[in-house]
């Protein structure tokens, strides 16, 4: 088997990542929103959720969306493309909260921004054949 299996095409892979991001996104969400309720500071409650969503993501996606076999190598670069997005996300969110948007919306921004970059990162570069 290739890293990963084409057969399903890019609108079958887009129409999976968006499903299984829409899931991710509510475990981020509800860990971020909980967080909150605890009374954990904003940025490192966002911090902490993104994990909780990402590593999620990696693992439905890696499976249920690229069909991928695995390995050192693809989990490398998931991580290092997520170290990148951490980045981005974190950054954005601070970025729209200083700008006065309210904590969801800023968290919409934020995510939609982190999510557009892996999608495409992760289906020409972490996931793509080989």
């Amino acid at each position: 088997m290739t890293a990963v299996d084409d057969r399903s095409g890019l609108a079958g892979q887009l129409a999976r990542f968006v499903l299984i991001g829409g899931f991710c996104a509510l475990v981020d969400f509800g860990v971020y929103q909980g967080l909150l309720a605890l009374g954990l500071w904003v940025h490192l409650a966002k911090a902490i959720s993104f994990v909780a969503g990402t590593t999620t993501a990696y693992l439905l996606n890696r499976r249920f969306t690229f069909n991928a076999a695995g390995g050192a190598g693809q989990l490398g670069g998931f991580v290092l493309l997520y170290t990148v997005t951490f980045f981005v996300n974190v950054g954005t969110n601070a970025l729209m909260l200083h700008f006065g948007l309210p904590i969801a919306l800023a968290w919409v921004v934020a995510q939609g921004l982190a999510t557009a970059i892996n999608f495409v990162m992760l289906r020409t570069v972490v996931f793509r054949a080989r």
